[in-house]
């Protein structure tokens, strides 16, 4: 059946929400699940090549005709998630909200901040893993979409809209969140990892799919890794972004912060190993490799490869033992792998 699943590849980062919102349009997709909660920020870039942060909405949502899911395994802050509405002008018709998606209260983002997790693992305390605690709970006052006023119009039960939409081979897209360095259960560094599983398997349950609906997992990286700043765990080859600046060649600082902290992020060179293991878990078809710009600032500005980025490729094909079938550049960019262009790179 025609689902494709977009998954992180590292701790996160990796650039899922530009290679979803590519995929999206790219296959003509009927619609886009974005898993998850707002405990991360998905980024792409709209027509007026202006960049949108989205934490809840799937990046598709800049596009026409698509249709937006949040599904059951989702979590909801309200007020975001009406916000990013509005900013998008996006259509009641055009999202869908499963009743049994978990509405996070405030008391969630409170407990989090009162027990240290920012200090103890770095996390971003938007109340998404307590959310999350408290469901599997089982103990009463869960507050789901369903119960929610604010959201009553987009209030939707996902699974039988999106089995119409397979029935007719239409395709839909899974965008995954976080990387699988940070998955609670095959996370190299615990107690460092985020709140849930973040491997494809997990989040096509969560989008209420079966794994026999699944033809194609792309897993995306970076050529820097990065962990959000803080004691937020191991980062093997750590770095400064003074070094991406002097080594890529940009004129201008080179600094990342994350989406929804606006911490600055912490850097480090690529390492295999944990793709290598999120590679064993998700058996990707199809794998992209994002901020190709920052081994080479010329390569960003034509949007092609360089020699100097035909060598990264080559070392990083090798050392994860696949090829690489998109290259990103840029926060909007996203191309196929150049084979002969790559050829004569070589």
């Amino acid at each position: 059946m025609p689902v494709t699943v977009v998954v992180g590849g590292q701790f996160g980062s990796e650039g899922k929400g530009k290679v979803a919102h590519f995929l999206a349009r790219e296959m003509r997709a009927a619609a886009v699940i974005r898993v998850g909660g707002p405990n991360s920020g998905h980024t792409a870039v709209n027509s007026r090549n202006e960049a949108i942060i989205f934490q809840q909405l799937p990046t598709a949502a800049l596009l026409p005709n698509v249709l937006c899911v949040v599904p059951a395994g989702g979590y909801l802050d309200p007020q975001r998630l009406l916000h990013e509405i509005r900013s998008v002008e996006l259509p009641r018709e055009r999202l869908i909200i499963d009743p049994w998606a978990v509405v996070i209260e405030d008391a969630d983002r409170d407990r989090e901040r009162l027990v240290g997790l920012r200090e103890a693992i770095g996390s971003t305390l938007s109340g998404t893993g307590r959310a999350l605690q408290r469901r599997i709970g089982r103990v009463g006052g869960v507050r789901f979409a369903k119960d929610e006023r604010s959201i009553a119009s987009y209030v939707s039960p996902a699974v039988p809209i999106l089995r119409k939409l397979l029935d007719r081979k239409e395709r839909v897209l899974i965008e995954g969140t976080q990387g699988f360095g940070l998955s609670i259960l095959h996370g190299l560094d615990y107690p460092h990892a985020t709140s849930r599983d973040t491997t494809a398997a997990n989040f096509v349950a969560e989008a209420g799919l079966s794994p026999l609906d699944v033809d194609d997992v792309v897993l995306v990286i970076r050529a820097f890794p990065i962990r959000v700043g803080g004691n937020s765990g191991d980062l093997p080859g750590e770095i400064d972004w003074d070094v991406v600046t002097r080594e890529s060649g940009s004129p201008v600082g080179v600094v990342e912060y994350t989406s929804v902290t606006r911490a600055v992020r912490r850097v480090a060179r690529f390492s295999p190993d944990v793709v290598r293991s999120a590679i064993a878990v998700n058996n990707p078809t199809k794998l992209a490799l994002n901020h190709l710009d920052y081994v080479d600032y010329a390569a960003g500005q034509v949007n092609r490869p360089t020699p100097r980025v035909g060598l990264f490729v080559r070392q990083v094909s090798s050392s994860i033992g696949r090829p690489i079938d998109y290259f990103g550049f840029g926060p909007a960019t996203v191309v196929p792998s150049y084979e002969a262009e790559m050829r004569q790179l070589a």
